[in-house]
């Protein structure tokens, strides 16, 4: 049988992660890993045993007594060692979303739970229409530029068709405010969110193609002020290893602090960003 082509490009991802940790930002990352602390307050549960899969372990240090993990296609993980899985934020970057989510649960003790937190799909939208308008009024084409993220409806899918129990999916949108497109592409870089995709185009992008998206975008999205909106749709997963006998799920929206709370000191800095 034939091996499917990958849609990730992972050393290309690792290449930009380590351009971007010489000056990160990384003020999603703190954010999500303060509503997970939130949730998990919430959860009458003492975890002894927690791993987290990340590629960014820094935003962990002095937060968790956990075992870190690189989101590899394949995990470092022990077959049934933990009580606890949080995957951060790097699922939409995975070649194998579904066999993310088994390695993880395999990891899992029976009755373990799982958080995965991920960029749904109305994450950047804005920036996605205003380049592929911009490249198909320069170029007459189209090309892959933004990873593929998926709906809430069939995100939270994946965790049944993992195996994992008492499925729940719930999302927050965030908005950031940028100077202008420009500075929201550096911050992208600062991310390590750059291009990695298999079919990415390997030269740089034309700059009248980049011009032409930073106008559309200003002129179909910019405040009143100047600013232009980027959104981030965050998407997170809970499930629990299969066990005789179940705890009841978390509901939605039961973390103690939203997302946009722990993300407040932050959108002034953003705010105050300049091209």
């Amino acid at each position: 049988m034939q091996t499917p082509p990958l849609l990730f490009d992972r050393p290309a991802l690792d290449l930009h992660r380590a351009r971007a940790a010489k000056a990160p930002a990384l003020f999603l990352q703190e954010a999500v890993a303060l509503s997970i602390e939130e949730r998990l307050e919430s959860v009458n549960r003492v975890f002894t045993s927690p791993a987290i899969i990340t590629g960014w372990p820094q935003v962990w240090q002095g937060r968790m007594a956990a075992k870190i993990v690189r989101d590899d296609d394949v995990l470092a993980l022990e077959r049934g060692a933990h009580d606890l899985v949080i995957h951060m934020l790097s699922l939409h970057w995975a070649n194998d979303p579904v066999g993310q989510l088994v390695q993880a649960r395999l990891a899992l003790k029976p009755d373990g739970m799982l958080i995965c937190v991920l960029f749904g799909g109305q994450t950047l939208h804005e920036l996605r229409a205003a380049l592929a308008e911009a490249e198909s009024r320069m170029t007459g084409g189209l090309s892959p530029r933004v990873a593929p993220m998926g709906e809430i409806r069939d995100l939270g899918g994946l965790l049944q068709r993992a195996g994992l129990s008492l499925p729940v999916a719930d999302a927050e949108t965030l908005t950031v405010s940028y100077a202008t497109p420009r500075a929201l592409m550096h911050d992208l870089r600062a991310m390590g969110e750059a291009n990695a995709m298999a079919s990415r185009l390997r030269r740089p992008t034309a700059r009248r193609v980049i011009n032409a998206a930073e106008a559309i975008y200003a002129d179909h999205f910019g405040k009143p002020d100047g600013r232009i909106p980027a959104t981030f749709e965050i998407v997170t997963l809970t499930g629990w290893a299969p066990d005789a006998s179940q705890q009841q799920p978390l509901r939605p929206g039961s973390a103690l602090a939203s997302l946009a709370d722990a993300l407040g000191s932050q959108e002034h800095k953003l705010n105050d960003r300049q091209d």
